[in-house]
């Protein structure tokens, strides 16, 4: 079913058909350029009319999408129709003079018609490929507001630079139940606080993937439901809050889609941005951090490494914790004062930054619940820790590395509450994240859940372990929780 969402940009209302991806103007040009090609082969009296009727569509939208900004996908379909418009013209150009119409021979018109509408064909393929992301509308009774706030830890130097003064700054964004913002009200920009910051770090994801970076323009350029600044919500109470590290070279970002999920039930959730590892963290003054991870190509010393950015990282989640605290305390000016019960904190992750919220829960026991969204546990020194965890993983399969799910359950097994690992039919490893929304569905990449049902699995597997844990809610989590693949329950009283 196609549906049309409202996307504000640059003060410009766009609509991005989700079956399609494409926008009405990108529509409106293929089926300009699809008309002028089919117009050869239509009877002469109908020729004219239709071939006038493609380019009264055709040209204005071409024009138009040439101002707001032509997404790479519609590059062929506009070949197309440029390739296609000297034919359809002639004709009309020759009657208008009163010069006999020449047509060219059949078999050549043929190959040229076939390869016209190649390309137009391959522009909704794309665009279905690389899509303008569409979030899915949080499902929970609040509206969602999003903040970012950098933070610097006066007692903690900068491990990543050799300036001795530097102290080691976080970028967090927290999404947080909101009244309901006016009819119209501009909504979040994705991956960044402007257009500016979306593609400068869309730009930086891109060349850590190895990706060519046109290929994801679609991503900045996409809006989410939380409104910047939104006023907190009236009722409520004061929120759980539920940290989030991602993955190594990850953006606080790129996971929104389960933030504002989880804030529409009622969270506080604070992703951060880790200078040096992130992709690229943008600082308050302007200066882009990128980050300075690479392979070595030794495993060993991957590893090595890995685990000291690990071990950075939960530290960074402690801090963060703090800082909340001193946020509702009205120590750190901000619209949540009063509103963060950080006696109820959850520390969540993907990939390393799954890692890195097992290890900062086995340091600090203000966490109470602790979220593994398949990372690989990378704290050297392991120990029991009283928190219960839950641990989602991707499919297993034969390319799985042998040592995640021993290693994985040795720390599960650790905990002296009820833990849990939940295995994902049709999951990846980038289930876990935004990626479903914006790049291909190749099931080795994304998993084969989809776009629609991959970020409603994550979301509704951590909803039902935090409601559980944080809020206390009676039933047997694993009830939920099996309803989703695979549940492995380790109970204290089978651990020892």
């Amino acid at each position: 079913m196609w549906q049309c969402v409202p996307r504000a940009e640059d003060g410009r209302v766009n609509e991005i058909i989700t079956g399609l991806h494409m926008s009405p103007l990108e529509i409106l040009a293929l089926l300009g350029a699809a008309a002028l090609v089919v117009a050869r082969w239509l009877p002469p009296a109908v020729r004219p009319r239709v071939t006038i009727a493609a380019g009264a569509v055709l040209v204005p939208s071409a024009i138009v999408l040439s101002a707001v900004g032509i997404r790479w996908q519609m590059l062929p379909v506009l070949a197309a129709a440029a390739m296609a418009l000297p034919f359809a013209l002639s004709p009309l150009l020759r009657r208008r003079t009163g010069r006999p119409a020449r047509r060219a021979r059949w078999w050549p018109a043929l190959a040229g018609s076939v390869a016209c509408v190649a390309l137009i064909a391959s522009g909704p393929v794309a665009a279905w490929a690389f899509p303008v992301p569409v979030f899915p509308e949080p499902s929970g009774r609040f509206a969602v507001g999003t903040r970012v706030m950098q933070w610097t830890d006066p007692n903690r130097p900068e491990a990543a630079t050799a300036d001795p003064r530097d102290r080691r700054t976080v970028v967090v964004q927290l999404w947080y139940p909101a009244r309901k913002s006016p009819a119209g009200a501009q909504r979040a920009q994705y991956l960044g606080r402007t257009e500016q910051e979306a593609r400068t770090v869309s730009d930086a994801l891109a060349r850590y993937a190895g990706l060519p970076g046109f290929l994801v323009d679609g991503v900045p350029r996409a809006r989410t439901h939380a409104v910047f600044n939104a006023p907190v919500a009236r009722n409520g109470g004061r929120f759980p809050v539920v940290l989030f590290s991602p993955g190594l070279g990850g953006v606080r970002t790129q996971n929104t889609a389960w933030a504002e999920e989880l804030a529409s039930h009622g969270y506080v959730v604070a992703a951060l941005d880790h200078p040096y590892d992130s992709a690229a963290v943008v600082l308050a003054d302007g200066r882009t951090i990128n980050t300075k991870i690479t392979s070595t190509g030794d495993d060993e010393e991957d590893d090595k490494r890995a685990a000291e950015t690990t071990g950075i990282r939960a530290v960074d989640l402690s801090f963060a914790l703090t800082q909340l605290g001193r946020l509702d305390r009205g120590g750190i000016d901000g619209p949540l004062t009063g509103r963060l019960d950080t006696g109820r904190a959850a520390v969540t992750g993907h990939s390393l930054g799954g890692g890195a919220a097992l290890q900062a829960a086995r340091q600090d026991r203000r966490f109470d619940a602790v979220i593994n969204m398949d990372g690989y546990p990378r704290d050297p020194h392991l120990r029991p820790y009283h928190q219960p965890a839950l641990a989602l993983t991707q499919a297993i399969t034969p390319e799985t590395d042998p040592r995640y799910l021993p290693r994985l359950t040795e720390v599960l097994e650790l905990s002296t509450a009820t833990s849990y690992r939940l295995t994902i039919p049709g999951a990846a490893h980038l289930t876990f994240m935004d990626g479903p929304l914006y790049l291909p569905p190749v099931p080795s990449i994304v998993g084969s859940l989809g776009r629609t049902e991959s970020p409603h699995v994550v979301a509704a597997t951590t909803l039902a372990f935090l409601d559980a844990t944080l809020r206390h809610k009676p039933g047997d989590p694993a009830a939920a929780l099996s309803a989703y693949g695979d549940l492995s329950a380790y109970r204290p009283d089978n651990n020892r």
